[in-house]
């Protein structure tokens, strides 16, 4: 937790003025049961209805005050505590989004989402009773009991050998339920996974029926946390009871000393409503201390898990002294030299001796079945993970040396899954270049075969788009991503399976398009389909990570087995006897 006592810098008054409030309530709490004494002892003692008034009204005003403090207090707890939160979450979220595709996977997104919300939440908490508690609870215990020791120090033996016990009940209660706390917020973790899948699928979920196996999902995650929730519930709840106990036994044994006190002489009856009173904060205080322990245990889990999301650096780092960026006005080369990729870093490799050449300007094809590596080899080109071995080169200088800002900007990528964000057509297609007037806007639509549905909508450009584009079919979601890509005016276009949603016309009107364009761009384009990829200048087959044939399309029929048996598996699927042209 002391790792993120900077972001409480910005805070130094109120971490001061708040505690030092609470202690001046404490202060008039540890008065108050004195005032009573006197009330009792001089004033119904002796029948003096003033001085009951006089000091009744002493009561009145230290309550008046003391109240005064708490609200000032829980100000400034309040006020730290958000703060402390907000920038917390801001920073963790920043952070995030500098780590590289090898980090977020390592977590997962539910984990990311339950630790900037969850486990802040709890931190905040703590920041607060650390302000408005940590310091007022055990001042109120070792005041009152000075304050018990100063109107007899006989009787005030009593609670000191009761102490003992309460801390041995507070230990054991504590060091059986802390363990449990990290495990909670990981079973947290695993139930925020499941919601996040069940709620982003649920059209999958109803298109197969699998609403009681997924609610059966659920349940089982949910009472697992419930389980263990309930298991440290139960060490937990031990806690309050036992520690009251033995405090009302301390003051059914106060009372009956302090009786004999009282009859030999040595106390008043006024001193011994005081000394119960004390005995009374030192158990409430007590509770409250014991309630703080299992609080920070709780929040000591959290900053755990939040200090292990800013331990996470990017593997991928834009270099020290980044090399020239090539001259992209002729376009940019793309040269894979015998590289070897794998996600853990083991022997388990996606791509393995991968090595081509595709000069400025021209378009590959990248084909093969599922899980071949297709995907993982355009995520190297723009860098999103680092080659396990060899190289991977544009323009002649390996992207390993390049700025990743310039990198990125130069290398425009439409993933597998068309990702739009809320707001407007216009907002989306602006994400590579905010600067870019509408003219591009339609250029771009019109390449990506998108311009016909924008223009039908009443709002056109600033038609909205609903989270995720919910309010949009597949098909326009790829074709806009298609656009948001090409507004950034890249040298290098990367279509990750981006038209799968697409029909064949629509598809081939694309890829006619994109050869259209003045633009001497180098294309890569990762398809399913052969009519997709065969006008290529260069087709890649991958099987299993590895490259298993090269050539045009002609080529790839007569002597790669793999293409040939993709290729007519399709045109018997299509029940097309012959080749389409594109």
């Amino acid at each position: 937790m002391f790792k993120l006592t900077r972001y409480l810098k910005d805070y130094k008054k109120e971490l001061v003025l708040g505690p030092l409030f609470k202690l001046l309530e404490a202060v008039f709490e540890l008065i108050i049961p004195v005032v009573m004494a006197s009330i009792i002892d001089k004033g119904i003692g002796a029948g003096d209805v003033g001085y009951i008034w006089k000091m009744g009204g002493v009561m009145v005003a230290l309550g008046i005050v003391g109240l005064a403090s708490a609200l000032t207090c829980q100000y400034f707890a309040a006020r730290t505590s958000q703060g402390f939160g907000t920038a917390l979450r801001s920073d963790m979220y920043r952070h995030i989004n500098t780590l590289s595709h090898a980090e977020i996977d390592s977590l997962g997104t539910a984990s990311f989402v339950t630790r900037i919300t969850s486990d802040v939440n709890q931190l905040q908490v703590a920041v607060a009773m650390l302000i408005r508690l940590v310091i007022r609870a055990p001042f109120l215990v070792v005041g009152a009991t000075v304050m018990a020791m100063l109107l007899d120090l006989k009787l005030s033996l009593v609670f000191l050998a009761a102490a003992p016990l309460v801390a041995l009940v507070l230990y054991i209660v504590m060091s059986r339920s802390i363990p449990f706390y990290s495990t909670i917020q990981k079973k947290l973790d695993r139930l925020s996974l499941i919601t996040s899948e069940g709620l982003a699928g649920a059209r999958v979920i109803r298109a197969f029926s699998r609403q009681k196996t997924e609610c059966a999902r659920f349940e089982d995650a949910n009472n697992d946390l419930l389980r263990t929730s309930v298991t440290v519930g139960r060490i937990s709840a031990w806690l309050n009871p036992l520690t009251s106990l033995l405090m009302n036994l301390a003051i059914v044994a106060i009372l009956w000393f302090g009786g004999w006190r009282v009859q030999s002489g040595g106390m008043t009856q006024g001193e011994i409503i005081a000394f119960v009173n004390y005995i009374t904060q030192i158990s409430l205080a007590l509770v409250v201390v014991a309630n703080l322990v299992v609080l920070f245990t709780k929040a000591s889990a959290c900053a755990a898990r939040v200090n292990e999301v800013f331990e996470l650096q990017p593997s991928v780092l834009s270099p020290q002294a980044p090399s020239a960026f090539p001259d992209r006005e002729s376009g940019l080369s793309l040269e894979f030299q015998d590289v070897s990729f794998s996600y853990h870093q083991n022997e388990e490799y996606a791509l393995r001796h991968i090595s081509f050449r595709l000069e400025a300007g021209q378009t590959l094809g990248v084909i093969g079945g599922t899980g071949s590596g297709k995907s993982t080899l355009a995520a190297l080109i723009s860098r999103f993970y680092d080659v396990t071995d060899g190289a991977v080169l544009l323009g002649g200088t390996d992207v390993r040396q390049l700025a990743l800002p310039a990198l990125r900007r130069a290398v425009g990528v439409t993933p597998q899954k068309a990702e739009l964000f809320s707001g407007t057509i216009a907002s989306n297609l602006r994400w590579g270049n905010a600067d870019a007037p509408d003219e591009a806007l339609w250029r771009a639509l019109e390449t990506a075969q998108a311009a016909d549905f924008v223009r039908e909508r009443p709002e056109q450009l600033d038609t909205p788009v609903q989270q995720g584009g919910k309010n949009l079919s597949g098909g326009q979601r790829q074709r806009l991503t298609i656009a948001r890509a090409l507004v950034s005016d890249p040298a290098v276009l990367i279509l990750d399976d981006s038209a799968s949603a697409l029909d064949f016309a629509t598809d081939a009107a694309l890829r006619r398009a994109l050869r259209q364009e003045e633009q001497k761009r180098t294309v890569v384009i990762i398809s399913q389909r052969t009519s997709a990829v065969r006008a290529a200048d260069l087709i890649l087959v991958l099987d299993n990570g590895a490259l298993v044939g090269a050539g045009r399309h002609e080529e790839l029929l007569e002597r790669c087995p793999t293409y040939r048996e993709i290729h007519f598996s399709q045109l018997q699927g299509s029940g097309a006897g012959t080749e389409a042209k594109p």
